[in-house]
């Protein structure tokens, strides 16, 4: 017995996790999220190799476009990047968790055909035999090949909104959050073709050791938790039991509000979570109704 927990051991110290972190528009919100999760990175302006505070992490700076192919042929056990890269790649990975990063940075986009507001194009089969420039090529290709729809669709290195507007091309496929950068530029969704957030995502072979595994799946409680913590704070207070009813009547908690006694007799200790942007509303309320010793406190991390 006790040799087989020293074995267990000796594994996890000589764990070496590959991990992939997204160079590019992903980047900075991804290290926030980090930051929060409790690892701290650091990279040089020109460094591809990050340095990170996990002896069991050995991180790589990829651009998440290619990341899923990466972690698919096992040169990275596991990385973060968006669901779109992955269905562009057609990578056969394991999607170990979905980050949405809230007001961190991306959250759900999508991808778009879009054509100028003047155009005649109304559906996707009006552009049979048109030319479409798209940085997700593959994808694009895909969906008008699996509708029957012969259309030329080239790769774009960037400013594909210019092309379609100023002629080039016929039509596009872009990303877009709101679609206010497509209005701007006069132009008009004609179809969403897929929808993205960003995925922690996994080798299928590292995925199967229960090393790695385990490792990667206590990333993943930490990344969540980071995130679900985002925008929120915790808030205690001290009130008499006579009044915690109407304490408890306009504390908006994320659950019930933890409460326990305190060593005066008749006090009641009140801790709860609940979102920043309303507790300069709630604290005077909150003082008005006899709370006491408010305290407001920062959250890195809520664990469900």
């Amino acid at each position: 017995m006790g040799s087989k927990k020293t074995s267990a051991a000796k594994a996890d110290s000589t764990l070496k996790l590959k991990f992939g972190l997204p160079k590019g528009s992903l980047q900075e919100a991804t290290f926030k999220m980090l930051e929060k999760a409790g690892f701290h990175v650091n990279v040089g302006s020109r460094s591809y190799f990050p340095y990170i505070d996990d002896a069991e992490l050995d991180p790589v700076l990829i651009r998440a476009q290619e990341m899923s192919r990466y972690v698919e042929q096992g040169a990275l056990d596991c990385g973060i990047t968006g669901e779109d890269w992955i269905l562009e790649n057609h990578s056969d990975v394991v999607r170990v968790a979905e980050l949405l990063y809230a007001k961190t940075g991306r959250n759900r986009v999508r991808w778009v055909l879009a054509v100028p507001n003047d155009s005649p194009f109304q559906k996707p089969e009006d552009l049979k035999g048109k030319r479409i420039a798209t940085e997700l090529k593959g994808f694009t290709e895909k969906y008008f090949k699996d509708r029957k729809i012969p259309v030329a669709v080239e790769f774009s290195w960037g400013a594909t909104e210019v092309k379609v507007g100023s002629g080039l091309v016929d039509a596009i496929v872009d990303i877009t959050e709101t679609g206010s950068s497509l209005k701007a530029n006069n132009l008009r969704i004609v179809e969403t073709l897929c929808y993205s957030t960003t995925k922690f995502i996994a080798n299928k072979t590292a995925w199967k050791d229960p090393v790695k595994r385990r490792k990667m799946e206590g990333m993943a409680m930490l990344f969540l938790g980071a995130i679900q913590a985002e925008g929120k704070v915790g808030l205690k207070l001290n009130v008499i039991e006579k009044n915690l009813k109407k304490v408890i009547g306009i504390l908006p908690a994320m659950k019930k509000p933890t409460i326990s006694q305190l060593s005066d007799k008749g006090w009641l200790a009140v801790d709860t979570i609940l979102d920043e942007s309303i507790v300069k509303h709630l604290i005077p309320r909150l003082k008005e109704v006899g709370a006491q010793g408010i305290i407001e406190y920062p959250l890195n991390k809520v664990i469900d």
